[in-house]
């Protein structure tokens, strides 16, 4: 009789602390707001806590993946938010898939993570898919291209509008499953050393710029240069380019550029809502089960989610601190320069469309999702921020 009242209770104790496990890993997911994603892995779960087993009734495989990135070691905003992508994976699959990162050059380069994971030398990658250019254009569209479209608008291509579908088949042919994992909202047009007055200012000039950005000050007569992150802080300073774009406030006063340069133009028309994305090597996805793919799902839609949030929460605060302790003068591009800027990125984005037939197939099925998202916009954001600019803020 004390044999077996000493084991009923420990019966009794594995489906609580299955169930237990079960609801806390279930707050995690609905506090990023992914309720379908939670009913998954809940459904996962359940017949563990009603076996009474305390694990999985299949035995758990344990992977310890690698992810590389583009970006310098915990760069705010990209880089913690490669490492805070890594980390929610881990934490819903309770440790059975633990994500080491690698900062730009600590395994590749920081343009060399697409070539790692698709040859299964790293494996995922969190950077932007306008890198991988010299593949395929069509990867620009997945990043962000000239008078594209804001991070909503992208989203919801992406995840509504077919967008994801014709990711996959461009990505796939390289041995590479994309998903979305983070956005930097829309950035600023760039630092420069002179003023920038009309179209005729570009000529001449040598600006970082990457993508088909690149190609549209080409075409304004300018030189762009392809040159990661951590190089551009020295190729400003040493007289290398006479301008560069990077990203916004809050990693350009990072980086430190005001310290060179005090005229910080915007609106940046290049990248109006850059799309990060996370990819892992086709190979590695096929051989996930399905629990362990609605994790990697759930985690990168996640961080998709709280990057932009987290972009324009501290940009704003950055740009204060730029202008108001820094001295740095924020200027505008005038309207005919926009409107250049405008009908080149047209003429940009039509000549890559005829690169080959995917990128014509992907560009139409952005063009008609840019187009649906200006409508809707004129209506709806657009015309809210003309009614609130009407009173004080």
């Amino acid at each position: 009789m004390r044999k077996k009242a000493q084991h009923t209770p420990s019966q009794k104790a594995k489906p609580q602390q299955a169930a237990d496990k079960l609801l806390n890993r279930r707050s995690l997911l609905k506090g990023a707001g992914l309720v379908g994603s939670a009913a998954m892995l809940a459904a996962c779960d359940s017949g563990d806590a009603q076996s009474g087993a305390s694990g999985p009734a299949v035995a758990t495989k344990r992977r310890q993946l690698k992810m590389v990135t583009s970006w310098p070691k915990n760069f705010p905003g990209l880089g913690t938010g490669a490492e805070r992508l890594a980390k929610r994976i881990e934490a819903l699959s309770d440790g059975s898939i633990t994500v080491k990162v690698y900062a730009a050059g600590e395994l590749v380069g920081a343009l060399g993570g697409f070539d790692a994971v698709s040859q299964g030398k790293a494996d995922m990658y969190h950077a932007a898919e306008y890198y991988w250019q010299g593949k395929s254009p069509a990867f620009n569209f997945f990043a962000a291209v000239p008078m594209g479209m804001t991070a909503n608008e992208m989203n919801a291509w992406i995840r509504f509008g077919g967008g994801q579908e014709l990711w996959d088949e461009l990505s796939g042919r390289f041995n590479v499953k994309p998903f979305l994992a983070g956005n930097t909202g829309v950035q600023m047009g760039g630092w420069f050393k002179k003023d920038i007055h009309s179209v005729e200012d570009f000529q001449g000039l040598r600006i970082r710029m990457p993508g088909l950005g690149g190609e549209v000050m080409k075409r304004f007569g300018a030189t762009p240069v392809t040159k990661q992150g951590g190089e551009i802080f020295q190729a400003l300073s040493q007289g290398n380019i006479d301008a560069s774009e990077w990203i916004g406030p809050w990693n350009d006063l990072a980086f430190g550029f005001h310290t060179i340069v005090k005229n910080y133009y915007y609106p940046g028309i290049h990248e109006p809502g850059t799309s990060l994305s996370l990819g892992l090597n086709k190979e590695l996805w096929e051989d996930m089960s399905p629990r362990e793919q609605e994790i990697v799902r759930a985690a990168a839609a996640t961080e998709n989610d709280l990057m932009f949030a987290e972009f324009n929460a501290n940009n704003a605060r950055a740009l204060d601190t730029l202008v108001n302790e820094h001295g740095v003068q924020l200027k505008r591009f005038s309207d005919d320069i926009l409107r250049a800027l405008g009908t080149l990125s047209a003429e940009v984005l039509a000549d890559a469309a005829k690169a080959d037939e995917t990128t014509g197939k992907v560009f139409e099925s952005f063009r008609k999702a840019r187009q649906e998202g200006i409508r809707w916009g004129a209506i709806s954001e657009q015309a809210f921020a003309h009614a609130r600019s009407l009173i004080d803020g």
